[in-house]
């Protein structure tokens, strides 16, 4: 095996991830100690505020956000063991995902929104590809609707999963009339269970609120973030573009599982140009697709020297960390 083919099968390897991971944590400290976060806004639901904002230990907030990032890793690389989106074996998508959390410290430093859209996220795929073309998945549906729409009761963002999964459901070829009941059921029983058992009422109505996010954050800290979702955002773009071609040429179901991800990453790029408030929720998510799309390049790709483009995105996630903590 010739040199660059050694470095390219190192980043594509666990040993990788984990480094990735200990940069993770390490930009999480470093970001506690010398530039701690703002205690982020939870935002409010349907009915109810959100209640993570009242972790009052800023180390413990950062040390379960980190925590969970490294479960949705694990997690991604169960799915794609089962499912297998990206064909290659490799890490490869769970170290560029840590690598990008790690260039914001508003989104590794302290536990927030987004963090908890991921998770959920990667719950509902689970049942999401595993109902492919399966008409009886009306069990799953219901589930699933029923978590997305208990999870909007406390914060609007969750909405955004709500029409992702009603396509993706569709993209599976497993909606029929009893999985659209099983939906409606779904979205119902949460708010019906509340309103019955008079936990909330009708008068606990919170209006969704577009707020400007420069009302929490400095101009600094609103420029880099601009900054890092439009350079995110641009890369998605590119990327995906790039592996269209390829991916056309899959089989029928791994078309399917690619483009629910080329869906999420446009559904989260509208929600951040909407929803300026609650930018940090969504940039995970498209960090989560991008991660994807990295994936699929890296494996696809013959070039020898490919291992360049991980080197330079660490050293931009690096840097963007950097100037994050120096603004703020």
């Amino acid at each position: 095996m010739t040199h660059p083919e050694k470095i390219n099968e190192y980043f594509n390897s666990r040993g990788f991830t984990v480094v990735s991971a200990l940069m993770l944590a390490i930009a999480a400290g470093v970001s506690l100690v010398l530039s701690p976060p703002p205690v982020p806004d939870a935002g409010s639901g349907i009915l109810f505020s959100a209640q993570w904002s009242t972790i009052d230990s800023p180390t413990a907030s950062a040390f379960l956000n980190v925590a969970c990032i490294i479960g949705i890793g694990l997690l991604m690389l169960a799915l794609n063991k089962v499912f297998n989106f990206v064909r290659s074996y490799t890490f490869i998508f769970t170290s560029v995902f840590f690598l990008l959390e790690m260039s914001t410290p508003l989104t590794c430093g302290i536990f927030n929104t987004g963090t908890t859209l991921c998770l959920v996220l990667l719950g509902g795929i689970l049942l999401l590809f595993s109902s492919y073309q399966d008409k009886h998945s009306q069990h799953s549906i219901f589930l699933l609707m029923a978590v997305l729409a208990t999870c909007s009761l406390f914060q609007y963002a969750f909405l955004l999963l709500i029409p992702a999964f009603c396509f993706g459901f569709m993209y599976m070829r497993a909606m029929n009339v009893k999985g659209f009941l099983a939906m409606l059921l779904g979205l119902l029983t949460p708010i019906w269970i509340v309103l019955g058992l008079g936990i909330a009422h009708l008068t606990d109505f919170k209006p969704f609120g577009i707020n400007a996010i420069w009302e929490s954050l400095d101009l600094g800290q609103m420029r880099m973030l601009v900054v890092t979702a439009a350079t995110t955002t641009l890369l998605a773009i590119v990327l995906t573009a790039m592996n269209l071609l390829t991916i056309m040429n899959y089989r029928l179901q791994l078309r399917v599982y690619n483009a629910f991800f080329v869906m999420m990453s446009a559904l989260a790029i509208i929600a951040m140009s909407i929803d300026y408030k609650d930018m940090t929720a969504f940039l995970p998510i498209l960090f989560l697709c991008l991660s994807v799309q990295v994936a699929h390049s890296y494996t696809l790709s013959t070039f020898s020297h490919r291992y360049l483009f991980i080197i330079a995105l660490m050293a931009l996630a690096i840097a963007s960390c950097t100037a994050h903590l120096l603004q703020g």
